[in-house]
């Protein structure tokens, strides 16, 4: 009996890892959508969407039958509330992926991104997809090093951030008050996506060792 609980909690975490999957992918593809006015790409990962809340849908029943079945103790008490949670945090990453899709459906033909941001939002999308693996990575290798260097990569989200708004603000911002508000949007959708990725590493570090993460740097909500 023992050894089937063991046996469900760890297929739990894998099942984890391959949402974090589809979830980088959900990103990779609607940075595709955006950058390329790809129409056709927007609408898979806006569809593909509903599978990723399937998927937390079932990993959440599965968390709660095995705290009814087995009242998990210690570092399996710990992995399934930790895994609870995880599955809400790439819930929501699934959605702001769709929601970026939702902007490139709703500009095109026209790319959403101004030219002059292009390069800010392809850098911005390349590591808010790398927290994305890192994170999964990171738990599937029960690794506290790699988890604990998503707090530094988000530091770097922030910054590319700063520098959106500084271009929108200033004196010279030569688009529209349309693709001001676009940028705005979709900087804070990768804003957020980085922002999950973070708490979901922190959550892998407290399966690990059983403390979460404390300072500035690690958001808690």
């Amino acid at each position: 009996m023992r050894d089937s609980y063991h046996e469900s909690l760890e297929s739990v975490v894998t099942d984890l890892v391959h949402m974090t999957d589809a979830v980088q992918t959900a990103v990779r593809e609607a940075t595709k959508a955006l950058l390329e006015a790809d129409l056709g790409t927007a609408e898979s990962v806006i569809s593909s969407d509903s599978a990723i809340d399937q998927l937390h849908d079932e990993l959440e029943a599965r968390c709660f039958s095995l705290l009814a079945r087995q009242a998990p103790v210690a570092g399996e008490l710990r992995t399934v509330v930790a895994a609870m949670r995880m599955v809400a945090d790439l819930a929501r990453m699934g959605d702001l992926a769709a929601h970026v899709a939702k902007i490139a459906r709703l500009r095109y033909p026209e790319r959403a991104v101004p030219e002059g941001l292009v390069p800010n939002f392809t850098l911005m999308a390349r590591v808010a997809e790398n927290m994305v693996e890192t994170a999964g990575r990171s738990l599937q290798e029960r690794n506290a090093h790699d988890a604990g260097q998503l707090a530094d990569s988000d530091d770097e989200m922030d910054e590319l951030r700063k520098s959106q708004f500084r271009v929108m603000l200033s004196k010279d911002w030569p688009y529209s008050v349309e693709a001001a508000v676009d940028v705005a949007l979709l900087g804070r959708y990768y804003e957020r996506i980085a922002d999950h990725a973070v708490i979901m590493a922190a959550r892998v570090i407290y399966v690990i060792t059983g403390l979460l993460p404390e300072g500035e740097n690690w958001p808690v909500a």
